[in-house]
């Protein structure tokens, strides 16, 4: 007996196969998909251009409490970082040389105050969040601080502090991106 089923089953089978090749060929090309409000939402290809402030960096989190939190919580996805943690994506606000501080009225970078910067003591449902303080912190070469520029509510440095370079998997240019 034939269905409405049969009819449809070899077509659908046909899109999925050639859809997961398709994403598994856009993976290892370095595509990478940004759907957080981090930075701005689109698609970015990974680079080995220089890590420089003002860049856009994939990153897997250390395996911290701070971090273990943000996945209980849903700031961050599950993932295959160490840890079980998902891919971050941010921008390099500091890196080295550069003198940085923490405090509950923002971050403030070579003196100058980042906008929007102020810390939260919760998040939007009232649980308390991890504090980073720090005053006048000169970065090391192998330390960056990683930043929303675009929101800021995000789970960035002004909660878990400066991240090592062992953690950046990569610079990321924007290829398509909407709001």
């Amino acid at each position: 007996m034939t269905t409405w089923w049969s009819g449809v089953r070899h077509p659908i089978v046909i899109v999925g196969v050639c859809l997961a090749v398709g994403l598994i060929l856009a993976h290892r090309a370095g595509l990478r998909l940004n759907s957080t409000q981090s930075i701005p939402l689109g698609l970015y290809v990974m680079s080995s251009d220089p890590i420089a402030n003002g860049a856009y960096v994939l990153w897997c989190p250390p395996e911290r409490p701070e971090f273990d939190l943000a996945k209980e919580r849903g700031y961050i996805g599950v993932g295959f970082c160490p840890g079980g943690y998902g891919n971050m994506m941010k921008k390099v606000v500091a890196s080295h040389h550069d003198v940085v501080s923490v405090t509950d009225d923002g971050v403030r970078i070579n003196g100058t105050p980042m906008p929007a910067s102020q810390p939260f003591n919760a998040d939007s449902m009232g649980r308390s969040l991890p504090q980073f303080r720090v005053s006048n912190h000169v970065l090391a070469s192998s330390e960056f601080l990683l930043m929303s520029d675009t929101n800021s509510r995000s789970f960035d440095a002004r909660y878990f502090g400066p991240i090592h370079r062992d953690h950046i998997q990569s610079r990321i240019h924007p290829v398509w991106t909407w709001e």
